[in-house]
């Protein structure tokens, strides 16, 4: 049996408020459950992202009110860190629009 990921999507100004959760989609693997994370992330980075921003200010932004994307699977290998990616896109946004 294939293992199947399941993207949901918390909203981090709703922080543990599960009937803020949305479902966000099916994916067959691991990869593409993980690439749609870091799509949804980068997405939202950048509709926050103002100019003259700094890295940490555009982190904080999201860390307060962004989407956090996570993955629920019975692949306990298969796992997605937000906070970590955006912080880390976070740096490269404000680095590509210096």
């Amino acid at each position: 049996m294939t293992p199947t990921y399941k993207v949901y999507i918390d909203d981090n100004f709703h922080y543990m408020d599960e009937s803020e959760r949305i479902f966000h989609g099916l994916y067959t693997t691991c990869e593409s459950a993980i690439s749609e994370c870091e799509q949804i992330v980068d997405d939202c980075l950048k509709n926050s992202y103002k100019k003259d921003m700094t890295a940490i200010q555009l982190y904080e932004s999201f860390i307060g009110f962004g989407d956090d994307p996570f993955i629920l699977s019975d692949d306990k290998t298969c796992d997605f860190d937000s906070s970590a990616y955006a912080k880390m896109q976070s740096v490269k946004i404000v680095q590509e629009n210096s």
